[in-house]
């Protein structure tokens, strides 16, 4: 399958149609091997005309299709502007809390990388951002769909729950530091899930301190957040890639992360290495709790349209690397797994 790129300028009228096609390949410790496939194939467009802008992206996964996001915005002068629709949630670290291409914990939790229909509002004024969005709840308005691409709550027989409205808010300071940039800022989020069974409201807070750091090539990332659904049992189910799972119903998700960026090495235009330290640890004093653990070290490779990840994956009770869930106790789940995977992507 192919993918195009077409750009179009007309005044202060643009439009940029794209896409990207992906391949994997996955050995692991703790199972069959996945092999090589292709992953994904994606369509992108974004424009502008004046004041207005849109972006939107499609996905084609093996096995099943889902948006990853869709809205349109409105410039207020050159630092702040509205964008309704599908998005990015804005909290904690930003763009991702992560530079790999499985991402931290975060984002099976569903605290990072996660896009929702909502409204946000952004304003970038001199050393201060700010972030503010209200979101109706997850972007295909059930959580009885598995086929998705960001995490979110899954209603389940055992767990009939799913997202409602909530609030965002997050404030970030950017200043100089050591010869460098230093970004410290904060999140907190407020709202509701629902029991599709009786109809009854719980909540669901979190918050998050970030900072990160960039000298050069260098860059360094810190994270502490807390997520709590408000609920009567000590699990609650997600889901996203057709598959439901467990996560603990409150936990503290502390992360840490190092990355290097080399510019023009040899045949690359780009070399970035990096290690993504991230755990997951139960809030709740339940025996049916334990704390997951995941370590991502590799490298990403750029050279002109062509984008690769070479990581090494370690988890520990952690869903992604053979675990049961996040968070959760069962048998053998305490034991380490990993797993090699090569992904390589092509975008135009």
């Amino acid at each position: 399958m192919s993918t195009f790129t077409v750009h179009a300028e007309e005044g202060d009228r643009g439009l940029d149609l794209g896409g990207a096609v992906r391949f994997n390949y996955g050995w692991l410790d703790y199972g069959d091997d996945p092999g090589a496939d292709l992953e994904l194939v994606r369509v992108d467009a974004k424009g502008h005309a004046g004041p207005a802008f849109f972006s939107l992206q499609y996905r084609w996964y093996d096995g099943f299709h889902a948006v990853h996001h869709a809205w349109a915005g409105w410039k207020f002068g050159e630092s702040s502007d509205i964008r309704v629709g599908i998005q990015q949630v804005p909290f904690g670290l930003l763009p991702y809390a992560s530079h790999s291409f499985w991402f931290g914990s975060g984002y099976y939790l569903g605290i990072e990388d996660d896009y929702d229909p909502g409204i946000v509002w952004r304003r970038d004024a001199g050393p201060h951002r700010f972030h503010a969005g209200v979101f109706s709840g997850d972007e295909y308005g059930t959580g009885a769909r598995f086929d998705r691409y960001s995490f979110d709550v899954a209603t389940t027989v055992d767990s009939p729950y799913r997202e409602r409205e909530r609030l965002n808010l997050r404030y970030e300071n950017v200043r100089d530091l050591g010869d460098g940039a230093l970004a410290l800022g904060a999140s907190l989020f407020a709202g509701k899930i629902e029991n599709r069974v009786d109809g009854g409201r719980h909540g669901h807070h979190g918050a998050a301190l970030h900072a990160q750091w960039t000298r050069g090539p260098l860059t360094l990332q810190g994270q502490w957040a807390r997520y709590h659904y408000r609920i009567d049992e000590p699990r609650i189910a997600m889901s996203a890639f057709q598959f439901p799972f467990e996560i603990a119903a409150g936990a503290d998700v502390p992360t840490f992360n190092v990355a290097y960026a080399l510019q023009r090495t040899g045949w690359f235009d780009g070399i970035t290495c990096y290690n993504n330290l991230s755990m997951t640890r139960p809030v709740d004093d339940d025996p049916g709790l334990s704390e997951s653990w995941q370590n991502v070290a590799g490298c990403s490779f750029a050279k002109g349209t062509m984008f690769t990840y070479v990581d090494w994956i370690a988890g520990k009770n952690m869903w992604f690397v053979g675990g049961p869930g996040i968070g959760i106790d069962e048998l053998g789940s305490d034991r380490w797994r990993s797993r090699l995977n090569v992904n390589v992507g092509f975008y135009f």
